[in-house]
């Protein structure tokens, strides 16, 4: 396949969860405040985390990672499904529901999935194309790392991308976690020659004090490697106000009562798009509480949300197991009140049936009984954004939806929004409970700052997205400080002259 000769970097890394994610958004709009067309693109992804994007020529919508939305955002650029081709959607330990191109492919278990996805890389090679048709640089960024050799064969996340797509790579190190120098050294041992080349220099992130400190540490991995420095990030203390991409970081994100209004969220065992609490996350005077498995909801909530799951049936079942629904009880005894978010949303009801067998075998089981609704699972699936208005006083909403099932009931006649005229979601008849589909709920300021002044917060109404939007342009700047950015632009432009 012949693809456009524009200049490219892949970010890979040395583990997963060494901050890749939030270093592409940082690099995007960089290049972005020099007035480049910059584009995002990740060959693959695994997240439960997701967001809606435009199926290019087609009024569709499809999905991709929350964070390539997310560095399409720092691009200035509208989301695209050509920005993540590949994208996984664990459904239970083993298995995971695959997407192409923004559209679901099918489920694969994870040994049937590595055989499948050598038949994926012309679409993802297709999917780099269209992207680098309207970009004057594209950064990339890998999955977990090259270093898993075991995985090499047929890979299309990292080196087999890489190499057929001629993209030059940049290698990522976490100093945080500890072990940069054998990390770094050992990926440059293990890769085969031909990867290896492909690998162009490291950088270091996460970095906490002086970087001059750590000057022997670089010299040292490229005395091993042959591998030039690019530079050593700092903590990012912004980053914290992005977007997660994956559950790996919920452990992080959870802080304990600090005063103020408390948010239960229990974590789910597939929660999704738990990224619809950081506008809560962001607010002063609140604390969002994610509950672990095993831990009791804390008694001063004044507000526990569920959120959504990629499956509702089994995470249901395990709310059930860790005693959850007693503390949900308690909760309300004290006055708390409840939303539910999607899959949260449709646990809240009175049953959960999935006659066809999508989330495993057809069965149906009792919902937790807060909303007087019931949800029957269905094979087409929804996927859109969505503009609405609240029911409750005509408060425009942004928000979108990705969902199986249909869920109705006569709380339905309490709407939480009007989509065209038609009802969105369920209130109770004492309004203390209700559950919608609308993902990005929170992020609408006004009707945030309304809920929370309901709970007895006295809110003043910020602007989240500004919030987001800020913190892209504060990581730019320390990348633009920390970084060798001519260095990497001479990388990228490295396969355009290649290519030519």
């Amino acid at each position: 396949m012949s693809l456009p000769a524009v200049p490219a970097v892949m970010l890979q890394g040395t583990g997963s969860d060494v901050g890749k994610t939030v270093l592409a958004a940082g690099l995007c709009r960089l290049f972005a405040n020099r007035g480049l067309r910059v584009r995002p693109f990740k060959p693959q992804n695994m997240s439960n985390n997701a967001a809606v994007a435009r199926i290019p020529g087609t009024a569709e919508w499809g999905e991709i990672g929350r964070g390539q939305w997310l560095q399409a955002l720092a691009c200035r650029a509208e989301p695209s499904v050509h920005m993540n081709p590949v994208l996984l959607k664990p459904q239970s330990e083993t298995g995971s529901q695959v997407l192409v191109q923004g559209r679901v492919a099918g489920t694969a278990q994870g040994r049937d999935y590595q055989r499948l996805k050598a038949s994926f890389l012309q679409r993802v090679l297709e999917s780099f194309g269209e992207v680098s048709r309207d970009a004057d640089l594209v950064i990339a960024e890998g999955a977990g790392s090259p270093a898993e050799v075991n995985l090499r064969a047929n890979d299309i996340a990292n080196m087999g991308f890489a190499r057929a797509a001629e993209v030059p790579a940049i290698l990522v190190g976490d100093i945080d976690r500890g072990g940069v120098i054998a990390s770094l050294v050992g990926t440059h041992a293990v890769l085969d020659e031909a990867d290896r080349a492909m690998i162009r220099g490291f950088l270091v992130n996460k970095f906490r004090g002086d970087p001059a400190l750590f000057d022997d540490g670089l010299a040292t991995v490229t005395r091993f490697t042959g591998w030039p420095s690019l530079g050593v990030v700092p903590h990012l203390a912004a980053a914290s106000r992005l977007p997660a991409e994956d559950s790996v970081a919920l452990e992080r994100l959870s802080r304990g009562p600090a005063g103020g209004l408390v948010v239960a969220v229990p974590v789910l065992g597939r929660i999704a798009n738990f990224d619809d609490l950081d506008p809560l996350r962001a607010e002063p005077g609140v604390s969002v509480v994610f509950v672990q498995p095993g831990t009791r909801f804390p008694a001063e909530a004044r507000l526990a949300v569920i959120p959504g799951s990629k499956a509702t049936v089994a995470d249901l079942e395990a709310f059930r197991r860790n005693g959850w629904t007693q503390d949900l009880a308690e909760h309300l005894a004290r006055g708390g009140h409840v939303v539910g978010l999607c899959g949260g949303f449709q646990m809240l009801g009175r049953r959960v049936a999935d006659p066809q067998g999508i989330e495993g075998p057809p069965r149906a089981v009792e919902g937790l009984g807060l909303l007087d609704v019931e949800t029957v699972m269905e094979p087409e699936k929804v996927v859109r954004e969505t503009r609405a208005v609240s029911a409750d006083g005509g408060v425009p909403l942004a928000g979108y939806e990705i969902h199986l099932g249909r869920t109705e009931g006569p709380d339905r006649q309490r709407p939480v929004a009007l989509v065209d005229g038609r009802p969105e979601g369920a209130t109770s008849a004492d309004g203390r409970v209700f559950g919608t589909y609308l993902h990005g709920i929170f992020a609408n300021d006004a009707w945030r700052r309304a809920l929370l002044v309901r709970l007895g917060l006295d809110s003043v109404a910020r602007d989240h997205l500004a919030g987001v939007d800020a913190a892209l342009d504060e990581i730019a700047a320390a990348l633009e400080r920390a970084l060798d950015v001519g260095a990497i632009l001479r990388i990228a432009e490295s396969r355009r002259v290649k290519m030519a």
